[in-house]
């Protein structure tokens, strides 16, 4: 038997997970304010006629492909990949059979916020649990970001362009956070490129798909409820055409 652990954030009005400019606004439509749209359909109905004289409820959404738990395709971090030999595949591209596979866990939520994960040290967190790598593992990192606290798009580590190659470079395509983001918030990198002007440390995880594609995931929470591996992930995302992202259903299975 398996239990099942949702690994996904709502899409919510409420919680603050989004910068300002990217905010997602859910307008809900309740059984009391719908019997005209039903209405439409049938001329002559009254509101009486229907069953209490409730409509149906309906919610319009306002909201990017990046709002609530998504997956980024290689399409969001530049135009080709495979050193420009190949052009990035969108979301709606996306192979299915990548989306369903074993998952393991590397918890950085020890690291202060802003940390950039290294290649070494992701070696050495596969090493403290005891896990060999296998090609098209799915690799979730609890970053130490908290979903619903305050100022969460601020919070966690980061894997940066080594870390992320060194992931892909063994045969991983989809990696996940419960990050905000793959690589380490902006308002600790802006800090460091104020020192430094070093533009390689620019959204760093990101661009290394321009190398080798991987598809990312974001926003992801309750990663603590997982053990570090010996579960199965399903992370299938929206068909949106020409789309760099796409909402996914994130749930993890785990043995009992």
């Amino acid at each position: 038997m398996s239990h099942f652990i949702d690994l996904s954030i709502p899409i919510t009005n409420k919680v603050i997970s989004d910068p300002e400019v990217m905010r997602p606004k859910v307008l809900y439509m309740t059984h009391e304010d719908t019997w005209q749209q039903i209405a439409m359909f049938f001329p002559g109905l009254e509101k009486n006629d229907l069953p209490d004289g409730e409509g149906w409820a309906v919610e319009m959404l306002e909201l990017s492909t990046h709002n609530g738990t998504h997956m980024d395709a290689p399409w969001h971090y530049h135009s080709t990949t495979e050193d420009g030999a190949a052009p990035a595949p969108s979301i709606d591209e996306a192979p299915l059979d990548r989306f369903f596979r074993p998952g393991v866990k590397l918890d950085f939520s020890h690291l202060p916020h802003g940390h950039v994960v290294s290649a070494d040290e992701v070696e050495q967190a596969f090493e403290k649990i005891d896990y060999e790598l296998q090609p098209l593992d799915i690799v979730l990192v609890q970053s130490g970001a908290v979903y619903g606290t305050d100022n969460f798009i601020d919070q966690g580590v980061g894997l940066g362009a080594e870390a992320t190659l060194w992931l892909t470079e063994r045969g991983v395509e989809v990696v996940g956070t419960d990050a905000w983001s793959w690589d380490a918030p902006f308002s600790h990198t802006a800090r460091r490129w104020a020192e430094s002007r070093d533009p390689a440390i620019i959204w760093e995880g990101h661009k290394a798909g321009r190398i080798r594609p991987y598809y990312q995931i974001e926003k992801l929470t309750s990663l603590a409820a997982l053990p570090d591996h010996g579960f199965t992930f399903s992370c299938f995302p929206v068909k949106i055409e020409r789309a760099s992202a796409g909402w996914i259903r994130a749930v993890a299975m785990v043995e009992d």
